[in-house]
């Protein structure tokens, strides 16, 4: 396949030159760690270009009907489909997930939340009345979209999708290391006939282009996805123009095992879910709690279900393919190495390559065993496939090390029974939590408490992040 072409920029309902200043990068094979196509790293001037085209497409936009907004969110909805294995080919390539996740998890992430925004603005009153007053949820203005790379159309739809359903309009900034699936959407968009300067495409790093966007005086919200670090930064760039942030960081989550639990059932799950996509999901419940006298078995079972993972080349039928790009490699083994060195015991993985993948960057699904709550690997989000089995004597204190965190983005319990896990779970100081290892709810809200960020993303609450209220007193009675 024809790789998408990312040296151009989507501006105004049409394909543009960057302007001059900009310069080419590579786009990297994580599996490889050789270029496959260039990028085009955009300044202040394109910033400048995108914001104002939205601008001028809001009040136009602002105004049209749900039933209108409905129709292109729903037209765009059907190209992603149709162009779903294009998409995953794009992601796989340029961060590496294998093609059985891209196809199956990765692309469709797109379609997802487009269907479950259908199915919200089908139901979500943009006008109600309270009294005499009557309170209208309107389009709070020009946004800027933010994305990362691990989950990049997921990321990206979660926010275009409801942009475009609330009468916003926006910029949309993907990760530079990831970029191509969001010029296949900037195509879908192009040929599906969104009013100009609804949906703009931009590339660049966060210097040139990101940070550009975020402070301009014309930009009404900010979303992104990505660090607790950058969104530190951009929340200090956004305040002086007063605008909405809606923030998904990072996370450092725990699974809670409880003593009524299936332990073999509850270990080897939760290893497995820690270790797809390489471990680079940010609610990824990566210290796993066990009572002290069950130690032993989890360890063993840990261990086995993390040996039982295959790593390998994007295309070939494995488990984990390698993590995204140079700088995560190299964090993630730092870090496998400080948990050696800071005495958690190996149980499986470590910091090698595996044989044969010396050119990728990837990385051995890893279990770390006997961690406590002052090591580095209990404490920094790692951000790759590590796992860590941590030990507690009481529920009281199993609780207390699970928040014991400057996270709170997710978190999980096994239990025997649902009424016992959902007991603990609400004294879990994060956005989300699984009980029993279930799965996330497209429709339920997406985010997190403390140092995980602000807002949230996903079904009807992440719509409302995209509208303001209005007030109109006695236009009702």
């Amino acid at each position: 396949m024809t790789l998408p072409d990312a040296t151009r920029f989507y501006i105004d309902g049409k394909w543009v030159e960057p302007e001059p200043g900009a310069t080419l990068a590579p786009v990297v094979n994580p599996a490889t760690g050789g270029e496959v196509c260039k990028i085009a790293l955009g300044t202040k001037a394109d910033v400048e270009k995108a914001v104002m085209a939205a601008r001028a497409a809001f009040p136009a936009f602002a105004r049209t009907s749900v039933a209108e907004r409905r129709e292109l969110l729903a037209a765009i909805n059907a190209k992603l489909i149709e162009r779903n294995d294009e998409i995953a080919k794009a992601i796989s390539v340029a961060m590496g997930a294998p093609m059985g996740l891209a196809i199956h998890a990765q692309a469709p992430s797109g379609p997802q939340h487009f269907e479950q925004i259908l199915t919200e603005i089908d139901n979500y009153k943009f006008e109600e009345d309270m009294g005499t007053t009557r309170i209208r949820h309107e389009p709070i203005g020009v946004c800027a979209l933010i994305t990362p790379w691990n989950w990049p159309m997921n990321q990206i739809a979660t926010k275009v999708a409801p942009a475009i359903a609330a009468g916003c309009t926006m910029v949309l900034k993907p990760s530079e290391l990831a970029p191509l699936d969001a010029v296949i959407l900037a195509e879908i968009i192009d040929e599906i006939g969104l009013p100009k300067g609804v949906f703009n495409l931009v590339h660049g790093d966060g210097p040139g282009v990101g940070s550009s966007l975020v402070s301009h005086q014309e930009v009404d919200m900010v979303s992104f996805t990505g660090s607790t670090r950058a969104g530190i930064a951009i929340s200090e760039a956004a305040a002086k123009t007063v605008k909405r942030v809606s923030l998904e960081l990072g996370g450092k989550s725990a699974m809670i095992v409880m003593p009524s639990a299936d332990i073999k059932t509850a270990i080897a799950t939760s290893v497995r879910e820690v270790m797809v996509n390489s471990g680079q999901s940010c609610n990824a419940r990566t210290r796993i709690l066990v009572p002290k006298d069950r130690y032993a078995e989890a360890a063993a079972v840990a261990a086995e279900a993390a040996k039982g993972l295959t790593v390998g080349k994007p295309e070939d039928k494995v488990n984990l393919g390698p993590v995204a790009n140079r700088n995560q490699y190299e964090k993630v083994v730092s870090l496998i190495r400080k948990g050696a060195a800071e005495g958690a015991t190996l149980l499986a993985g470590g910091p090698d390559k595996p044989a044969g993948l010396e050119d990728g960057f990837f990385v051995v699904p890893t279990v770390f065993g006997d961690v406590t709550p002052d090591m580095t690997v209990a404490r920094e989000e790692i951000f790759g496939p590590v796992a860590c089995l941590m030990t507690y004597d009481t529920l009281d204190q199993a609780v207390d090390i699970a928040n014991d965190s400057e996270y709170g983005l997710s978190g999980g319990v096994w239990a025997a029974s649902r009424e016992e896990a959902a007991e603990v779970a609400a004294r879990l100081r994060t956005g989300m939590v699984h009980i029993n290892g279930a799965g996330l709810d497209s429709a339920a809200p997406f985010g997190g408490y403390k140092m995980s960020g602000n807002g949230r993303e996903w079904g009807k609450y992440g719509l409302e992040d995209y509208l303001e209220l209005k007030s109109v007193y006695g236009a009702n009675g």
